[in-house]
């Protein structure tokens, strides 16, 4: 059995149509309840509203189905380790309870402080002319030194990177300003509503007592409460690596390796506590070994997101390239997942079918003329799929080619024909 083809889908408004995903040849949707306030409990009523709009059609189309919630936020104050975190854990496992009363079994959060995800360009022109999301370290320097003037940020950037980022934004445009702040401050996935400078710099200012230590502590006091009830309830929870995985505007980034997440693992060692594969936000790093950690964190693993980025001249720069292509060795990746879900069928432990979105995709063709939410155009996303989806076919046909090439056909191995 292969992977559980997906989308990711933000809901009503979304300029991607159910339809959309549904002839992209997915059987399961992504999505969350964005509408909802991060900490308040998700009501059965809302959720089942959601499942009824994905499965309307599917008494005359294909199929579709809810199968991740992607996500379901963890409050400022639960990273922060504030006491009015009990209230927001408890609201927390409420959402788990009633999920669950709805059928669903994937719940897949974060626990990056501030913002969820950092690109400093938004329609980079990769050489076919489609557009990618990019990340520019000296132009984040830009925004960081020059335009919020965070107090002491000077020591998180090297001298010649300092002074490239003032001779830069001495020569920008006020639109170009503008371009930047917004591309940096856009809100949580689903909106298109992003921070004033002077709130952002508020929020950055709540964290300046919490580092690397004091964030894990909060987060592993924060899976040790909610995944004994996931795992009662029968949901599976998955973490999303960092995205970039290194700290950033003086927060702390604490699942962005392979030892944050063995950690993270350790602090609380049941199933339920799991992850969120993203190829792409882990494959940044050089040093994590994508499918190593695939090996061994295999039965931990929930939920796939396939995507590859490209490190540049300066590593620190990184752009969004073709699924097949860029620095993640997606045919090893795949490899190892396709024999992870073989391990599943045999031993009858764990989903033999893991969910899987082609994360993030160019803007290209028809979609280059529309307004999506940025990484989610719906081509982009169906040439990735259909390419990890024919990856997947040969390397399972593989697989099975080199197993009864070494025990013979499927009907020798029963003696029912041996003379």
């Amino acid at each position: 059995m292969g992977m559980l083809q997906t989308m990711r889908w933000f809901g009503p408004h979304d300029p991607v149509s159910l339809m959309d995903i549904r002839q992209a040849g997915c059987t399961g949707i992504v999505t969350a309840l964005h509408q909802i306030p991060v900490g308040d409990v998700w009501p059965v009523e809302e959720i089942e509203k959601r499942k009824k709009l994905i499965e309307a059609d599917n008494g005359r189309y294909s199929s579709l189905h809810w199968a991740v919630v992607e996500s379901l936020p963890v409050h400022e104050d639960i990273k922060k380790g504030r006491a009015s975190r009990a209230h927001y854990i408890d609201t927390y496992k409420q959402s788990l309870h009633n999920l669950a009363a709805c059928g669903i079994k994937t719940v897949c959060y974060n626990f990056m402080p501030v913002l969820d995800w950092s690109r400093t360009n938004l329609r980079y022109e990769m050489p076919d002319g489609s557009l990618a999301l990019r990340f520019v370290w000296a132009d984040f320097a830009v925004f960081d030194l020059c335009i919020l003037k965070r107090p002491g940020a000077e020591t998180d950037y090297e001298p010649d990177v300092i002074q490239a980022a003032r001779a830069k934004f001495a020569q920008m445009t006020p639109e170009q300003i503008t371009e930047l702040s917004n591309i940096v401050l856009l809100g949580l996935p689903g909106s298109e509503e992003a921070f004033t400078l002077d709130t952002f710099q508020g929020l950055l200012n709540e964290y300046a007592t919490i580092g690397d230590r004091e964030l894990r502590e909060n987060l592993y006091y924060f899976i040790q409460e909610v995944a004994p009830v996931a795992a009662s309830v029968g949901i599976n929870l998955c973490i999303h690596p960092d995205d970039p995985p290194r700290p950033l505007l003086g927060l702390p980034r604490v699942v962005s390796t392979e030892a944050d997440l063995a950690q993270l693992m350790a602090a609380c060692d049941t199933t339920a506590n799991g992850i969120t594969f993203c190829t792409g936000s882990l494959g940044i790093r050089p040093d994590n070994d994508l499918p190593g950690m695939i090996r061994r964190f295999g039965n931990r693993i929930h939920f796939i997101h396939l995507r590859t980025t490209k490190r540049e001249d300066n590593p620190r720069n990184f752009h969004e390239a073709d699924h097949l292509a860029g620095d993640v060795d997606m045919y090893a990746v795949v490899k190892e997942i396709v024999l992870e879900q073989q391990r599943r069928t045999k031993t009858g432990i764990g989903e033999t079918a893991i969910p899987m979105r082609p994360d993030h995709g160019h803007q290209m063709l028809d979609d280059l003329h529309k307004k999506t939410y940025p990484g989610y155009s719906v081509i982009g996303r169906l040439r990735g799929l259909a390419e990890l989806r024919g990856l997947e076919l040969g390397i399972a046909r593989a697989l099975e080619d080199q197993l009864i090439s070494q025990t013979g056909p499927p009907e020798r191995l029963s003696g029912a024909k041996r003379v």
